[in-house]
């Protein structure tokens, strides 16, 4: 069982809504391969290991969050080194490259950050940014939903214990968001949860009085790429597996 890429394509550009979003990542088909598919492989990130894996698996589409992203493309038009390998191996086998950035971590169904709400016991949620803020079913010692984020996502924490001992209101954004944890504070947040640390933040963190944790970028947004193979490969009877290439960062 096959069916056209553009329809593939298509259908994901209209459910993520692509068109409302203003995005470093080009947000749709970055490379053309074959016109039929039946195996769609995803990823969190474009990468070497990522499109071997496709290609020892069959698949004729690899569907990442992370794909090319505008600064990744020089004007005038350089394909050297690792880009250049990278994009060989794609053409090479014929096979198609998706990518869905912002789109894919804001999504109220199937995103990076209503996953983690969900993972994480997170309800009453609103959106906030690209993320969700919400509650916790009752008042929790931050201690032990530092302990639940790290045993849900499978990752090591960096965690900034500034605020209430005792957490209900919790922000989420995904990736690289650590500099709102401010206006994580602002809406009542007790904690915010990110996928990244700045130096820059950490003193201010400190100083607005907010309980902080970096669960890592690659960890809280390997959800709604997983997420959209699924729903992908459900609407059109094909084939969708998630390849993990771990990353601590």
């Amino acid at each position: 069982m096959s069916v056209k890429r553009d329809e593939i394509i298509a259908f994901c550009d209209e459910y993520l809504k692509v068109k409302d979003f203003e995005d470093g990542c080009f947000n749709g088909l970055q490379i053309e391969g074959k016109a039929d598919v039946s195996k769609i492989i995803t990823g969190v990130s474009l990468s070497k290991a990522l499109v071997e894996k496709a290609i020892e698996k069959k698949a004729d589409m690899i569907m990442v969050h992370h794909g090319f992203f505008k600064g990744d493309v020089p004007c005038p038009l350089v394909l050297a080194g690792f880009m250049k390998n990278r994009v060989k191996m794609l053409l090479g086998s014929d096979m198609n490259l998706a990518g869905y950035h912002l789109p894919l971590d804001a999504h109220p169904v199937i995103g990076n950050n209503i996953s983690l709400c969900k993972m994480l016991g997170v309800k009453k949620t609103k959106p906030f940014g690209y993320g969700f803020v919400g509650e916790l079913e009752r008042e929790t010692d931050f201690e032990k939903f530092r302990k639940k984020v790290e045993e849900q996502l499978c990752t090591h924490t960096f965690v900034l214990g500034a605020g209430k001992k005792k957490v209900k209101k919790v922000g989420i954004i995904s990736g690289g968001d650590s500099p709102d944890f401010e206006a994580a504070f602002l809406i009542g947040a007790d904690v915010f949860v990110t996928g990244d640390i700045r130096e820059d933040v950490v003193r201010k963190i400190e100083e607005v009085g907010i309980n902080f944790i970096n669960a890592g970028h690659y960890n809280t947004e390997k959800e709604g790429i997983g997420n959209l193979g699924n729903l992908v490969a459900k609407k059109f009877k094909i084939e969708a597996e998630f390849v993990d290439v771990p990353n601590e960062v």
